[in-house]
């Protein structure tokens, strides 16, 4: 459904109100939306000393956060098929797998960026 009065400023104060509610939801309900953000407060810091260009201090901070978008859309995925139905079904299980998959390549590009910036800055 359309809420037709949802137009201008007021859209954007609903979104907003909408995206902090889904933070809070995603911290209180998921234990591995909550472990990769305390990774991001370390990787902050470690970006931002490891990082010698701009560019590469985003990249670092950057793809991790690409994790916990990887992660909030794994998780949303997972309320749908849990909201049609806790029974086993195979695609269910199979649309959970794919989301955990999704997050896994995401923290394994991470590691890619970070292990590739690191040798090119103190190994090569």
């Amino acid at each position: 459904m359309k809420n037709e009065n949802n137009k201008g400023i007021q859209r954007l104060v609903n979104a907003t109100r909408f995206t902090f509610k889904g933070i809070r939801s995603a911290w209180s309900n998921e234990e591995a939306f909550r472990q990769e953000s305390l990774v991001l407060i370390l990787v902050i810091p470690a970006g931002l000393f490891f990082g010698e260009t701009l560019v590469q201090k985003g990249l670092f901070i950057c793809v991790w956060l690409l994790v916990l978008i990887i992660e909030l859309l794994n998780s949303a995925l997972e309320s749908v098929v849990d909201r049609i139905g806790y029974e086993k079904h195979p695609l269910s299980g199979q649309a959970k797998d794919m989301g955990s998959a999704a997050v896994f390549i995401g923290i394994c590009l991470s590691f890619i960026i970070w292990g590739a910036i690191i040798c090119e800055r103190f190994v090569f």
